[in-house]
C-alpha cells in the first residue's frame, strides 16, 4: 500500500538521521572532553640508552679483554715449537733456529741449532737449570735465574716469567683480579695501567681483544721490559701469538721469537726438562759464579 511504503521510507530516513546524529555527538563529546588535555594511547616509543662516554667504552672493552686473558690463562698450559730467534744488543746481532718447549709454571727447554746440529741445550725445571754444549762436551748445573737465562737464551728473566713471556700471558706479578687504575688509547691499542707512576706500573695492551703488549715500569719511570705479541692464530680453540717481540732496556737488548709450527697444550713429560751428562763431559757448577756475572756478557 502506498501510504505504508511512504511511512517505511520515512522511518528509514529517521533511523539514519538518528545514527548520524549519535555519531556526531560522540565525536563532538570526545573533542570537547579532550580539548584541554589530549591523551593519545599509543605504544611507548623505545628510548635509546644514554650514550656511553669514551672512557666508559674503553673500560668496558678492557674488562672484556682482561676476562678473555684470564680464561686463556686457565686454558693454556704449554707450547712447543721450532722458532727463529733474532737477538740484537749494541753492535751484536744473532739469528738462530731453536726448538722451544715451555710448560707452566717454570719449565723450559731450548735447543739452539747451528748448521752442524745442536749448538746448545738448556733445560730449566723449578729452581734447577742445566746446560749442555756439545761442541765442548761441557755440562753445567746451576740455579735457574735471570742471569743464566740472559746468558744463554737472551731473556733476562727468571724461568717462571720467561715461560709466561714465551706463551703470551701476563706475568704472575700482574694482578688481574683488580680493575686497572687507568685506561687509555695508544694508536689501535687499548692500554690498561695497574699501579701509580710513583711506585712503578704494570701495563697490558690489547688489540682486537688479544693481548698485544706487556710492559713493566719502575718507580724511576724507566721501562724494565716491554713485550709485544702479534700474528695470532686459533690453535685448538686457543688464540696464540706466532710473534713475540721483547725489549729489555736495562740489558740493552732486544729479542724476537717467531714460532713456526706451535703445538699448544701437548703432552710433555717431565723428563723433557732433565738433562743427563754425556760420557766424559766436563762438569761445571754455575752456582759458583757471582750473581750478575753474565748480565752483560754475550
Amino acid at each position: 500500500m502506498p501510504p505504508a511504503r511512504a511511512t517505511e521510507r520515512a522511518r528509514r530516513r529517521k533511523r539514519k538521521t538518528v545514527s548520524f546524529a549519535a555519531l556526531a555527538s560522540i565525536l563532538l563529546m570526545a573533542m570537547v572532553e579532550t580539548s584541554g588535555c589530549i591523551i593519545v594511547k599509543t605504544p611507548p616509543i623505545p628510548q635509546n640508552p644514554a650514550p656511553i662516554s669514551g672512557q666508559d667504552e674503553l673500560k668496558f672493552q678492557v674488562q672484556k679483554a682482561i676476562a678473555a686473558l684470564v680464561d686463556r690463562d686457565r686454558r693454556l698450559a704449554s707450547v712447543q715449537s721450532p722458532a727463529v730467534m733474532e737477538y740484537t744488543a749494541g753492535t751484536q746481532h744473532l739469528k738462530a733456529k731453536e726448538e722451544i718447549v715451555a710448560k707452566r709454571p717454570g719449565n723450559l727447554r731450548v735447543e739452539a741449532m747451528s748448521p752442524f746440529g745442536v749448538a746448545l741445550l738448556l733445560a730449566a725445571q723449578g729452581p734447577d737449570l742445566t746446560i749442555f754444549e756439545p761442541s765442548q762436551n761441557r755440562f753445567m748445573r746451576g740455579q735457574a735465574n735471570a742471569d743464566t737465562l740472559y746468558k744463554y737464551v737472551r731473556i733476562p728473566m727468571a724461568p717462571t716469567d720467561a715461560v709466561g713471556l714465551l706463551i703470551g700471558l701476563a706475568p704472575p706479578a700482574f694482578d688481574l683480579g683488580n680493575d686497572p687504575d687507568t685506561v687509555s688509547k695508544d694508536g689501535d691499542m687499548i692500554v690498561a695501567t695497574f699501579g701509580k707512576s710513583a711506585s712503578g706500573t704494570h701495563q697490558l695492551g690489547f688489540s682486537d681483544g688479544n693481548l698485544a703488549m706487556v710492559r713493566e715500569t719502575g718507580a724511576d719511570g724507566r721501562i724494565n721490559y716491554e713485550v709485544r705479541y702479534s700474528d695470532y692464530h686459533d690453535i685448538g680453540g686457543v688464540m696464540f701469538p706466532y710473534v713475540v717481540d721483547a725489549t729489555f732496556p736495562e740489558a740493552g737488548s732486544h729479542v724476537t721469537f717467531r714460532y713456526l709450527r706451535p703445538i699448544v697444550n701437548g703432552v710433555i713429560p717431565d723428563s723433557t726438562f732433565v738433562l743427563t751428562p754425556a760420557p766424559g763431559a766436563t762438569m761445571m757448577n754455575l752456582s759458583r759464579y757471582h750473581a750478575g756475572t753474565f748480565s752483560n756478557e754475550s
